[in-house]
């Protein structure tokens, strides 16, 4: 997959490098006064990593540009959502119907904040922490699909396996039960005992938009594909169909969640 570039870190990016070079400081010499290493420092002068703040003034003090480094803190914001996924996050703000199935993670619409930070502030490579509040506040904002009006249709299934993880406590299984609740949420569990192939296959999402628009929307640890093919669509539907036939209904699955609940 090639790097994706956000236009405004490859800017500052670019002009940290000028006046790297202008006043003779090293990669070494900025990393040791920003605390970050030289090919993080590398990184964020190619706009592949953003600009941070300490890196900034770091900088700006070491390379003499009298607040014109430090200025660019203004401007250089860290994204919301990683670039592969910013499509499919404006057309899940349009959605009026969603269904999703998750393998592994809670899915974002449904996640508690301490699940989305435990997440996010474990991602490999690390991120700083700037961008960590960044993602976190995007991820949050995004939930705001299941109460905006007028309302979207959101079904979630999801594999037992999603709640047996790591950052899964007793206040994330709790706020699923309550987001069950809402007339326009409804959750489902596929238990191990009745998985079947097609639930082993990963994590998927369907849409439809208010102007009627169908996509289907996978995501990857490194790649994503959102598209509208006709064919990938049906593929999809026939797939989420016989994983939520197998999959408990929403009044027993919601009993399944609070088993669990009770046992943490």
């Amino acid at each position: 997959m090639s790097v994706q570039y956000n236009p405004t870190w490859r800017y500052g990016g670019n002009q940290l490098k000028r006046w790297q070079a202008r006043a003779s400081v090293t990669r070494e010499e900025l990393g040791a006064a920003s605390n970050y290493s030289p090919d993080t420092i590398k990184a964020m002068e190619q706009g592949v990593r953003m600009p941070t703040a300490r890196v900034l003034d770091a900088a700006d003090e070491l390379c003499h540009a009298e607040g014109l480094l430090s200025a660019a803190k203004d401007y250089v914001k860290g994204e919301k959502f990683p670039p592969r996924a910013q499509d499919f996050m404006q057309y899940e703000q349009q959605a009026a119907s969603l269904w999703w199935y998750e393998v592994v993670l809670i899915p974002g619409l449904l996640q508690t904040e301490t699940y989305v930070r435990r997440l996010i502030s474990t991602f490999v490579p690390p991120m700083d922490e700037e961008t960590v509040e960044q993602r976190v506040a995007g991820r949050l904002e995004r939930q705001e699909l299941l109460t905006r009006k007028p309302l979207a249709a959101c079904s979630f299934a999801l594999y037992e396996a999603v709640l047996h993880g790591p950052h899964v406590d007793k206040e994330q299984l709790l706020h699923l039960l309550e987001l069950g609740r809402r007339n326009n949420v409804a959750i489902q569990v596929l238990p191990y005992a009745r998985a079947v192939s097609a639930g082993l296959m990963g994590q998927m999402v369907l849409l439809e938009t208010r102007d009627r628009e169908r996509f289907a929307y996978a995501d990857g640890s490194s790649v994503s594909q959102l598209t509208s093919d006709v064919e990938v669509v049906s593929s999809y539907t026939e797939r989420l169909s016989v994983i939520r036939m197998e999959a408990l209904g929403t009044e027993d699955s919601a009993r399944f969640i609070e088993r669990m609940a009770d046992e943490l």
